[in-house]
């Protein structure tokens, strides 16, 4: 007997949720089955690329399958987290972040067509990482009292160069800004190794570049190192001095993390906060990230989205004090 319309029509819709779930937990039990693109949302030669590249390195190694690092940058990283949002939400599609677009764009951007709290998902914080204060061998600043000086007694004539606006450069200089009163231009790049290529050839006084691009240039003395931004000395510098020894409460940092688009499976986000966490404790890499200047992180995805929020209230603090308007 043929079942009436109506009621066969009722009965698959009954039945759609139980054959989703079905079809979905198929697709997570064999995950991942293809390549996964790691977007890093800066150009090549940066602190973000250079760590996406060593995860993705592991990552492939670890889930058996390539994972590919896409360069998408512009406007600080904006670019290439939109593009995230957009992707869909199946695992395949992953971004190496870093604060600018996640903490900090919602406070400079008056039009940000994503929600960092809503949009995203956290998988793992992978890393911490100072930034280091670099100026031209030939420079009068060899310690952050000399630049203080320097920049009391020639207001706006210091000029420091960042990836761009909101990126740690132009965060640390603006914290350092807010603390001490100290009166510096901001000169923006396409980029940390262009900021970084700027102070090489003298187009501006300084950079805070994030250690893991940083730190080869002053291991080879083609830059003098003047301060780190971390509460303690580093053990990649451990004979450059602080910031916060000459201006208390000072601390700034870079972190990467691993994040998802809204609504990936939670399987799928377990699966690979486990390979991260793996990667950053694995004994051979935790050496390398502390020699490269990083302290290791590695969580689950509820601590970090509780430290998003966190950093989130911070620099929206610094930036409302120093007075920055959103564009």
């Amino acid at each position: 007997m043929k079942m009436p319309r109506r009621l066969a029509l009722c009965a698959l819709v009954a039945l759609a949720p139980v054959c989703m779930s079905h079809a979905q937990k198929a697709s997570t039990d064999n995950y991942p089955s293809r390549p996964i693109r790691l977007i890093t949302p800066y150009e090549p030669g940066g602190g973000v690329d250079i760590m996406a590249r060593l995860v993705a390195r592991s990552l492939t190694g670890e889930l058996g399958v390539p994972v590919v690092v896409e360069n998408r940058p512009g406007a600080g990283g904006v670019v290439g987290t939109q593009v995230l949002t957009t992707a869909a939400p199946d695992g395949y599609t992953l971004i190496l972040d870093s604060p600018s677009p996640l903490v900090v764009a919602p406070f400079l951007m008056k039009k940000l067509n994503y929600d960092p709290q809503k949009d995203l998902e956290p998988i793992s914080l992978i890393a911490d990482v100072p930034a280091v204060l670099l100026v031209k061998n030939d420079s009068p600043i060899h310690s952050v009292a000399d630049l203080l000086t320097l920049a009391r007694k020639e207001p706006g004539k210091l000029t420091f160069s960042s990836s761009g606006l909101g990126g740690t450069a132009h965060l640390s200089a603006q914290l350092l800004k807010v603390l001490t009163d100290a009166d510096m231009l901001h000169v923006p790049y396409k980029g940390t190794a262009p900021a970084i290529q700027a102070v090489l050839t003298g187009e501006v006084t300084m950079t805070f570049a994030d250690m893991t691009a940083g730190l080869p240039f002053a291991k080879n003395h083609q830059l003098r190192a003047v301060a780190v931004t971390t509460p303690r000395r580093n053990p990649a510098l451990p004979d450059v001095p602080t910031v916060a020894e000459t201006v208390p409460n000072y601390a700034s940092s870079v972190w990467y993390g691993l994040l998802a688009p809204k609504n990936t499976p939670r399987p799928i986000i377990d699966k690979l906060n486990q390979a991260i966490v793996k990667f950053v404790h694995t004994p051979d890499v935790n050496k390398m990230l502390v020699e490269e200047g990083a302290e290791p992180a590695g969580s689950s995805p509820e601590q970090f989205r509780a430290f998003l929020q966190r950093e989130s209230e911070r620099w929206g603090s610094v930036i409302r004090k120093s007075g920055l308007e959103p564009q």
